[in-house]
């Protein structure tokens, strides 16, 4: 089988076979691979002088550089960005309701401390004029959300991928 040095493949295997690497993020020196180190340079690592990296696709998905013309971003070679969670703000989500609480219970009360709204009975025990944050029961008003990261990492299936480090060299033509 014919492959140019430096080929990233996708094996079913936990090893990379001989004249292969596991795509790790591994530092190799360049004195030993000068040929593999003329073609990913310092892309993925390294100082570029004794030393250069593999690229890293451990927990990773590769993506094609250059610009998408969708959203008009440009991917460099080796630049690594994402995140798999975010916090979300409440200023990014959309418009939506809560649920008031209440009860068909006759009301017993104008201080709506610690009670729910209730039926209403002469003389108005369902309305309370006490002003402004008053508590009412904990259940009052339905609670939606909480500050823990969002999960949005897409499904996976994990693959070993492995980059040639030997092989023809390739041509720029």
């Amino acid at each position: 089988m014919d492959y140019y040095l430096g080929d990233i493949r996708i094996v079913a295997m936990n090893f990379a076979p001989k004249g292969w690497a596991l795509c790790n993020g591994q530092i190799l020196p360049v004195q030993q691979n000068q040929a593999l180190f003329s073609l990913l340079g310092t892309f993925y690592g390294g100082n570029g002088t004794t030393t250069f990296a593999l690229p890293n696709l451990q927990g990773r998905v590769s993506l094609g550089v250059g610009r998408n013309p969708n959203s008009g971003t440009t991917y460099a070679q080796g630049q690594m960005a994402g995140t798999q969670n975010v916090t979300l703000l409440p200023s990014q989500l959309p418009a939506h309701n809560h649920f008031f609480a209440a009860n068909n219970a006759p009301g017993t009360t104008t201080a709506p401390a610690g009670t729910y709204f209730a039926d209403s009975v002469a003389p108005d025990l369902d309305f309370s004029n006490a002003g402004l944050n008053t508590v009412m029961a904990p259940g009052a008003l339905s609670a939606t959300g909480s500050s823990a990261p969002l999960p949005i990492q897409q499904p996976y299936l994990g693959l070993t991928f492995i980059i040639a480090t030997t092989g023809m060299y390739p041509s720029r033509n």
